[in-house]
């Protein structure tokens, strides 16, 4: 999923949102489940461009 230009604070605060997401739905369903891999790759998407802005 492409992010609008987020400030830092706002990424910071999503990329807490879907590492919360992420653990919660991996107690539930697995850690293999599709659910936290798509959470996972949302999450990976929003480190990487924390750090592209961040630099």
């Amino acid at each position: 999923m492409e992010h609008a230009q987020l400030t830092l604070e706002e990424l910071s605060f999503e990329i807490e949102r879907f590492r919360h997401l992420m653990i919660t739905a991996a107690s539930v369903y697995g850690f293999e489940s599709k659910e936290v891999l798509a959470y996972s790759k949302e999450l990976d998407e929003l480190i990487v461009q924390f750090q592209l802005q961040n630099k």
